[in-house]
């Protein structure tokens, strides 16, 4: 093999290797990311059973209930259409009805959300990025 034939050997299999390190991580990243997704937009969606998705809204006035322990049960609307949501643990100190909220998690077979992740505004005038424009696209909240 001459020295070119080397070189060339040596740069052609850099390459494949950070093709192959650059494929991977792609994948990775697609397998974690997580889709948002509105109430109303859920009607629309495709989703695999068990796919992790976030689902953002506002919580419905009246739909909070208590379980045993750290059980709690709400739902999440955009004013058009609602979703049950359960979670099992600590809400946010800021987590009330009608306040915007983002949750994180999947479907199980009933069709109920389960959620493993609720994060909540931090502040009067603060309302979650994606939920804003959720919500402004369908004309239910404005700025104040």
């Amino acid at each position: 093999m001459t020295r070119k034939q080397k070189r060339l050997s040596i740069i052609a299999a850099g390459a494949g290797f950070l093709a192959a390190a650059t494929a991977l991580t792609f994948y990775a990243l697609g397998q974690k990311a997580s889709y948002f997704y509105m109430p109303g937009d859920l009607q629309a969606a495709t989703l695999q059973p068990g796919q992790r998705i976030r689902l953002g809204g506002l919580v419905e006035k009246g739909t909070v209930i208590r379980g045993q322990g750290t059980e709690v049960s709400f739902a999440v609307t955009d004013h058009e259409k609602s979703v049950k949501v359960t979670y099992s643990g600590i809400l946010p100190d800021l987590f009330r009805e009608d306040q915007g909220v983002i949750t994180e998690g999947s479907f199980d077979p009933s069709g109920e959300f389960v959620a493993d992740s609720v994060l909540a505004k931090h502040d009067e005038t603060y309302m979650p990025k994606e939920v804003a424009d959720g919500l402004k696209a369908k004309g239910v909240w404005q700025e104040n």
